[in-house]
């Protein structure tokens, strides 16, 4: 008996597989004209006059600040090299904290407990050094027993969550925690690392699964952290970093040559994303940016990094002592920056972020997990709050019972919504929150070297905050009439 003749449905979808690129985006009614470089600049343009600013704003007020403070500052301090180095080391730690907070935002939601996260997080990695590898002796029985079953909590949300590394980073937490470990500066930042994703695990749960509104639940986790961190180090108490392997982290640099392999690995992979993608868009027929202005955006990035290179490994130090090469933070940025573009650009879980920020219901309606995005993405930003911890405590080499607090969370919220993130969610990228902190950093720095007082910087500071959420208000409204 012969096999049954395969249905037309089957043949059509073979023969429609079996099309030019081009004729199947066209079915699909994509946009396969091609553009020049003029018209793309046209586009470009045209997106600016309807409210689609970007981190444009904010790349334009950096440049701004860098020549006033370059021309205002008598001494010649400000643009020195020893200072411009020492800017990306004092801005990196709230940047990667800022970074996760874009996670947050992006999904309409906030995060006002990252700062206090971070510094429990850094608190639990130096009471762990300070202590010699016995946390038990160090916190007491009764909140060592207290901090292993809010450990145990955690991954039992993270099971109920469906957030799997959650549950994994919880789980390697309390492994750490019961069999201890003796010091050892990379246990102690993983733990670090591992404690803040404990954290976000419960405030994801009691904000997209319990239904808490986000800002009740981290103000009251902002100030029960805070609480926390004052037990464990003790009021006025200060807990040393005497390691010199957490210190090298915000104040060691690369040598020279592996600072050059940093710009030929960081130039070379941007070059690449860029000419691929444009290969792979060409291909399938769908529009793809001119070429002459790929190639344009990659000449810019070579020629910058190459000369910021130099520039860094060059002897910057005013005295005999030698100080040259790319800091550490820089690769260490630039690895989470490549990461979470990646997470948020090319994966299915950062268009399910985009979506739940822009419409929560019609994401429902499409099928995605809302409640699994809206607790992963506090996951996320918490675990960049502990990295971000473990970088400006190198910085400042201790931790005091007021880390976190104060200004850290308000400069990383600030510094995302400065680099162009709305607080409205669905618009953001991770470049953001780094263009951002640069501003802040740039700030609070070339003030400081004139000598303005705190009371200038806060007001200086929140002005630009204030600035940019205007702008921000008035770029969606531009965006919404001209949508109509």
């Amino acid at each position: 008996m012969s096999a049954p003749e395969k249905p037309d449905l089957e043949k059509k979808s073979a023969a429609e597989r079996a099309a030019p690129a081009s004729s199947r985006a066209a079915d699909f009614g994509i946009d396969t004209t091609a553009r020049t470089t003029g018209q793309a600049v046209a586009a470009y343009l045209r997106g600016l006059r309807t409210g689609e600013l970007g981190a444009l704003p904010a790349l334009l007020g950096l440049l701004v600040l860098l020549v006033l403070f370059s021309v205002l500052d008598s001494t010649g301090t400000f643009p020195s090299l020893l200072n411009l180095a020492n800017l990306l080391q004092q801005g990196a730690g709230r940047t990667i904290i800022a970074m996760g907070l874009v996670f947050v935002l992006l999904t309409g939601e906030i995060d006002l407990a990252a700062g206090t996260a971070s510094g429990l997080a850094a608190a639990v990695m130096a009471l762990h050094l300070v202590s010699g590898g016995n946390l038990l002796g160090g916190m007491g029985t009764t909140v060592f027993v207290l901090f292993l079953l809010v450990v145990v909590l955690a991954i039992v949300l993270a099971l109920l969550l469906r957030i799997w590394a959650g549950a994994v980073l919880s789980a390697v937490a309390l492994l750490l925690l019961v069999i201890g470990f003796p010091p050892n500066p990379w246990l102690q930042m993983l733990l670090a690392v591992c404690v803040g994703v404990v954290i976000g695990c419960i405030t994801g749960f009691l904000v997209a699964r319990v239904g808490m509104p986000s800002f009740v639940v981290t103000l009251a986790l902002f100030i029960a952290w805070q609480g926390i961190i004052l037990a464990l180090i003790g009021d006025g108490g200060t807990l040393g970093l005497r390691d010199p392997v957490i210190n090298a982290v915000a104040n060691g640099n690369l040598s020279t040559l592996g600072s050059w392999v940093l710009f030929v690995v960081a130039a070379g992979g941007y070059a690449a994303v860029l000419l691929n993608r444009q290969v792979s868009r060409r291909k399938l027929g769908l529009v793809a940016q001119p070429t002459g202005l790929v190639l344009i955006k990659v000449g810019a990035v070579v020629v910058l990094g190459a000369i910021a290179t130099f520039l860094l490994t060059l002897n910057r130090s005013p005295g005999d002592t030698l100080i040259e090469g790319v800091p550490f933070v820089v690769p260490i940025v630039l690895a989470l920056l490549v990461i979470g573009t990646y997470v948020l650009d090319r994966t299915r879980f950062g268009r399910h972020v985009y979506a739940v920020g822009g419409n929560r219901e019609a994401a429902r309606r499409a099928g995605i997990d809302v409640v699994r995005i809206r607790a992963s993405v506090f996951v996320i930003a918490s675990a960049f709050a502990a990295i971000g911890a473990i970088v400006y405590s190198s910085k400042v080499g201790s931790v005091s019972p007021g880390a976190g607090g104060g200004n850290t969370l308000l400069f990383a919220v600030g510094a995302a919504v400065i680099g162009g993130t709305s607080l409205f969610g669905g618009r953001g990228r991770i470049s953001n929150a780094v263009i951002g902190g640069a501003v802040l950093a740039t700030v609070e720095n070339g003030l400081g070297l004139l000598r303005q007082p705190a009371a200038v910087v806060f007001v200086v500071t929140g002005l630009v905050l204030l600035l940019a959420a205007s702008v921000d208000v008035l770029s969606r409204r531009r965006s919404a009439v001209a949508g109509r």
